[in-house]
């Protein structure tokens, strides 16, 4: 998403647990962001189980239902799916972005709150990206690259990822992946949802254990 850093390169390592982080906010931001090919359904079908620390049951049993239905989804309903409920002609019936749901309209303060943020962090959009930064799936791919790093941008301390999480993810995604997983129509998405909102729910836990236990 971008191509610099306004920061100094941090030589952090990755954990396990960091990567897995990593890779599950890119899943969910491809899923967000567009409906899953072929391919992809092939490679979730095939996915190995998640075995998630301290045995949550939400997380590991979203997963072993959306890696299910990958199995016997055709890839054209998926996309009509992901249509209908997100790029249907008029308001569709989800608008998964920031915006909206804190302040009430699209591309309002918080898109340029994020943005300042965004530009304190060397990360902008990507040309051609048609999505605006605030889009859910935009801000799983900047969480990503928060935990993991990026060509040219520096992986972040926890606390800042935190700080990012907390201000611009934690307020309102519980709200919107409800909005989803509740969207008539919504099949493959539903599960996506239900998937999204365990793993968001882990991560807000997380930050906020961390954040409680004293240096």
């Amino acid at each position: 998403m971008a191509t610099a850093t306004a920061f100094t390169a941090i030589p952090l390592p990755l954990s396990g647990e960091d990567q897995a982080r990593a890779d599950l906010y890119a899943l969910l931001s491809r899923l967000l962001l567009a409906a899953p090919d072929g391919p992809l359904l092939d490679a979730l079908a095939a996915a190995d189980p998640v075995c998630a620390e301290g045995g949550d049951l939400a997380l590991e049993q979203a997963w072993e239902q959306l890696t299910l239905a990958s199995g016997v989804m055709d890839p054209d309903a998926v996309l009509d799916e992901f249509d209908t409920l997100f790029i249907s002609i008029g308001t569709p019936p989800v608008n998964p972005y920031g915006s909206r749901y804190l302040s009430g309209f699209m591309n309002d303060t918080p898109l340029a709150e994020l943005r300042a943020d965004l530009a304190r962090l060397g990360i902008q959009r990507a040309p051609g990206v048609g999505e605006s930064e605030d889009h859910l799936g935009s801000l799983c791919e900047t969480m990503r690259v928060l935990a993991a790093g990026a060509p040219g941008i520096a992986r972040q301390p926890v606390a800042r990822q935190q700080q990012f999480f907390e201000t611009h993810v934690a307020p309102w995604y519980a709200r919107c992946v409800a909005d989803i997983a509740s969207a008539e129509g919504a099949n493959y998405y539903r599960l996506v949802a239900r998937l999204a909102g365990a793993f968001l729910d882990i991560e807000a836990e997380a930050f906020a254990v961390g954040a409680a236990v004293p240096d």
